[in-house]
């Protein structure tokens, strides 16, 4: 079995663990599966509650946010790993688990949010945002959205065109529609930004000078064609063409978010819960340490077994604190 971070086939107790940060009338009508992990003497931040460490701040635009932002995979099933995780994702994360861990994540200082609107998405943000929650938006665009009707709708801190979007026009040759898409979205009064997981897009962006804010960029090239795995793997196609994290891709990646003025946020960081336990500590510091001061990373959550909105939280203050 493997030790990846979001392992769910986990004992029997632990499967019991719930998670909380959700209001307390939550916590008192479900005493059981409404707990989660906490470390020995502390008690886990009632909703509304400021958590004893609070991630640091960076400027994005005119607002100042945490560097660590939540991603939102996981919420809607989105593993990149198999079906039978994704599935147990969106069994596990109904619209109470995820208020619960978005008011969790405010308790922590996580108050930007890498948002797509899917699904039950715009009801469970609409019941976080009611419930008090705050979160700035950084919405990932796909091409089947309306920016303008979710500028209007949702009011959010920033639009970033999807990396499936910006790459397939990028492998395609018709980034031209995509830089128009740019423009548009410049428009609507919002800060634009273009994501990625090829570290060549920013190149040829920077290279071109888009009007854009800033990029989102992952840090494992996983949409490299038929072709290009062939070239990469000598010659091999791997089971899962669209899911291969290569040990050596990183640092690609991070190379030209350090060359760029641009804020950038480095994801999948820690290889859609590829990297096991005992190398996350290292991943959130490898990441760090390669990305600029005015640069974040987005991390989703998967915490049905262990607190890992607090565990992250707690990894990003000590990395940028120097604890």
């Amino acid at each position: 079995m493997s030790n990846t971070r979001r392992e769910f086939l986990q004992s029997s107790a632990a499967l019991a663990i719930g998670i909380v940060g959700g209001a307390a009338t939550q916590a008192a009508a479900q005493p059981e599966t409404g707990k989660q992990p906490q470390t020995a003497g502390q008690a886990a931040p009632a909703q509304g509650q400021v958590a004893p460490v609070q991630v640091p701040k960076m400027k994005f635009g005119n607002a100042e946010i945490g560097r660590l932002v939540l991603g939102v995979n996981p919420m809607y099933g989105f593993s990149h790993y198999n079906n039978n995780f994704s599935a147990a994702m969106r069994e596990w994360y109904s619209q109470d688990k995820v208020c619960e861990v978005l008011h969790r994540a405010n308790s922590y200082g996580i108050d930007a949010f890498n948002y797509v609107n899917m699904g039950r998405a715009p009801q469970d943000l609409a019941r976080f945002q009611a419930e008090g929650g705050r979160m700035h938006l950084i919405i990932q665009v796909t091409a089947n959205d309306d920016a303008a009707a979710l500028v209007r709708n949702l009011k959010p801190l920033a639009l970033q065109r999807r990396g499936e979007e910006i790459d397939k026009a990028f492998q395609t040759g018709t980034m031209a529609s995509e830089h128009e898409w740019c423009k548009r979205a410049r428009d609507l009064g919002v800060m634009v930004g273009v994501g990625t997981h090829k570290p060549e897009v920013i190149e040829l962006v920077e290279e071109q000078g888009w009007d854009i804010d800033f990029y989102a960029g992952c840090v494992y090239n996983r949409t490299r064609t038929a072709e290009e795995w062939k070239q990469a793997l000598n010659g091999e196609i791997m089971e899962m063409p669209h899911d291969i994290y290569m040990q050596s891709d990183p640092a690609r990646m991070y190379k030209v978010i350090r060359q760029t003025p641009k804020p950038c946020f480095a994801f999948k960081i820690l290889a859609a819960g590829r990297i096991g336990d005992d190398g996350v500590a290292q991943a959130f510091r490898t990441a760090f340490s390669s990305i600029k001061p005015n640069d974040g990373v987005y991390v989703g959550v998967f915490p049905r077994s262990k607190d890992e909105v607090k565990e992250n939280a707690e990894l990003v203050h000590g990395i940028l604190a120097g604890a």
